[in-house]
């Protein structure tokens, strides 16, 4: 079903008229009930909002929190929609005396090309506003998994992008500021559903949306850019545990994110890469990443790789993530059975932990791959990586264009989110232990030794980084070859994590 255009302009106008921002809404109900929202609770957003009558509260509790109000209450509220509208659009359904929303309406702000991007979001009520587990065919709104992705893609100018499983179609909202066309593919209908609705809500064309599983919907066609929040979670194929359409792939253990990983090069056009987040499991014997790297290898198209590693779970920890997430709470009826059917998959195939990372895959211009870089990033990072993402990618390209000389003779500068710290026993003059920190991209921490820390508060700009080996070597009377032999690659590292720049 497509729906109605001019009910959609309608229903933008309106929402635009009452101020109903993601903004608003947080000063509407407070930042206590805020807080409370993003763990799962609406009740103190309710009680905040409770008599009050005025277009942006009643948004605020239809939209948000899927209340139910009289007719004439929406129909002043929505002037231009009205109840009516809100039926016609499947967002609302006749409740007796009442009209009740069946979906929710979300602001969504997001950092996107340097500023904020604002849209409204259409899905299904989440566990916030539902009592009781959630249905198999529930369709997420925007979570933090959405988020991380969002701020993972890149800004700069493409012509296609594909999006795999695209859900209430948040990642092909993201892709068009930057695309000329986005093809957003799903197995559910439901959730295809939502995504013509929202870009139609959000006033944005070029998006087309096609039914079916991972990539058999595009076969035979190339696109610039994959983007995909994939149904990854790992799901125990036993009687009695739902199937969640939003994050089960119907596949066993980490089959899905596999199959993902082997195939997408087949739609990567030359230069084209892929970004997704996924699940992998590490069994008795075999660390996670190597399966990983297996899966890579396993591609008929050769590809480069960039997996991060963001968090590592233990097999309770989890089933429990995961039951919780379904809307069972600890304690209730059926929680324990839950888990316990987990834990037993688990056991079945000696899974000893599951990661979730990041994972970047490029089909190279030159069909030969150059770059494989498997590593585990724990520490806290902020959103929007993709700009540190894009502009890695493009140093490791430059760096693999230069030989040692090269580098030698090239410029550097520090980034300007890099600081030093030095961590002395009490009484030494000299630092036992010398530490980079950054404070964007990854956050990342090393320690180094005193001669890179030398050659890194040294690259200003001025020198070329040979004679800056040359005169730290003097200076602690080392071998300058045996120097230069230890500290370049190290270079070429720090570049690549944003420490250092070219000039």
């Amino acid at each position: 079903m497509t729906p109605d255009p001019a009910l959609c302009a309608a229903l933008r106008a309106d929402l635009t008229a009452a101020g109903y921002t993601a903004g608003a809404a947080r000063a509407a109900w407070g930042e206590q009930a805020d807080d409370a929202i993003r763990h799962g609770l609406a009740g103190p957003a309710r009680a905040a909002l409770a008599g009050r009558t005025d277009a942006l509260a009643v948004l605020c509790r239809a939209l948000f929190l899927a209340e139910a109000f009289p007719a004439h209450v929406l129909d002043t509220a929505l002037p231009r929609t009205g109840s009516a509208g809100l039926i016609a659009l499947r967002l609302a359904r006749p409740d007796g005396a009442l009209v009740r929303p069946v979906a929710t309406v979300r602001p969504q702000e997001l950092e996107a090309d340097g500023g904020a991007q604002h849209w409204w979001i259409a899905a299904d009520p989440d566990e916030a506003v539902v009592s009781g587990p959630l249905g198999t065919g529930h369709v997420l709104g925007v979570g933090g998994a959405s988020l991380t992705l969002a701020g993972l893609q890149p800004s700069s100018a493409v012509g296609r992008v594909l999006d795999v499983g695209t859900g209430c179609g948040i990642q092909a909202l993201r892709a068009r500021l930057s695309a000329d066309r986005v093809v957003a593919t799903d197995t559910s209908i439901r959730a295809l559903e939502y995504t013509r609705l929202n870009a139609l809500l959000n006033g944005v064309d070029g998006i087309e949306v096609r039914r079916g599983s991972l990539f058999e919907p595009v076969a035979g066609e190339q696109f610039d850019r994959v983007v995909s929040n994939p149904p990854f979670v790992v799901t125990p194929r036993v009687a009695g545990v739902p199937t969640y359409e939003y994050r089960d792939g119907g596949l066993t253990g980490d089959e899905l994110i596999a199959a993902f990983v082997r195939g997408v090069g087949a739609v990567l056009a030359p230069a084209g890469t892929a970004h997704l987040l996924g699940n992998w499991e590490y069994r008795e014997g075999e660390d996670g990443l190597d399966r990983v790297q297996q899966w890579v290898a396993a591609s008929n198209i050769p590809l480069d790789a960039w997996i991060v590693e963001r968090e590592l779970l233990a097999p309770l920890a989890y089933a429990e993530l995961w039951v919780r997430d379904g809307g069972t709470a600890p304690g209730s009826g059926g929680y324990a059975e839950l888990v316990e059917a987990w834990l037993d998959d688990f056991a079945a195939r000696s899974v000893t932990a599951i990661g979730f990372g990041y994972l970047l895959l490029r089909r190279p211009a030159s069909g030969v791959p150059t770059l494989a870089r498997y590593e585990r990033v724990t520490r806290p990072v902020r959103d929007g990586l993709g700009a540190h993402v894009e502009a890695a990618l493009a140093v490791h390209d430059a760096l693999e264009a230069l030989d040692e000389a090269g580098l030698a003779a090239s410029v550097l500068v520090v980034a300007a989110d890099v600081t030093e710290a030095r961590h002395h026993l009490p009484g030494a003059e000299a630092p036992s232990v010398i530490e980079l920190h950054q404070g964007g991209a990854f956050g990342r921490v090393i320690e180094v030794d005193p001669a890179l820390a030398a050659l890194v508060g040294a690259c200003d700009g001025d020198l070329a980084v040979g004679p800056l080996v040359d005169a730290i070597a003097e200076l602690l009377e080392v071998d300058a070859a045996a120097l230069r032999a230890d500290v370049l690659p190290r270079v070429r590292d720090l570049l690549f994590t944003g420490f250092l720049r070219f000039a």
